[in-house]
C-alpha cells in the first residue's frame, strides 16, 4: 500500500529525494513518518509529518539536513535529504499511523547509499 522509491548511491554532502506513494490508502488524513535501518543496526525513527504538514518532528542528526513534505492530491509523502553524510547510509521507510499511536502501514524500503 506504501511504495518508497527514490534509491540511489550519492556522495557525501549530495542530495536525494525519496518519495512514498500511496495506492489503496488514502493518506491524506494520516500522519506519516519516515524511518532507516543502517547495515547491523535497528530501524530508527527519522521523521514524520502530521496530516496537514502542519506538524513535522526529526531526529536531531538530521534537523536542517532532512525536509519531509506532502502533496496529498498526489497522495504522496516525501524525504528530501541534503548534506548527506556516510552515516546516512540506510534502508528507508516510509509509513503511516491509521489508528493509534503506532506506525501500522510500512512500505517496502529503498536503499540510499552515501559515499565518502
Amino acid at each position: 500500500q506504501l511504495q518508497a522509491s527514490g534509491r540511489g548511491l550519492v556522495q557525501a554532502g549530495g542530495s536525494l529525494r525519496l518519495s512514498c506513494a500511496a495506492s489503496r490508502l488514502t493518506v491524506s488524513g494520516l500522519d506519516m513518518g519516515w524511518f532507516r535501518q543502517a547495515p547491523g543496526k535497528e530501524r530508527e525513527f527519522v521523521g514524520s509529518i502530521s496530516w496537514s504538514g502542519g506538524i513535522k518532528y526529526y531526529i536531531n542528526s538530521v534537523k536542517g539536513r532532512f525536509i519531509i513534505s506532502r502533496d496529498n492530491a498526489k497522495n504522496t509523502v516525501y524525504l528530501q535529504m541534503n548534506s548527506l553524510k556516510t552515516e546516512d547510509t540506510a534502508v528507508y521507510y516510509c509509513a503511516a499511523r491509521t489508528g493509534g499511536v503506532s506506525y501500522d502501514v510500512w512500505g517496502q524500503g529503498t536503499l540510499v547509499t552515501v559515499s565518502s
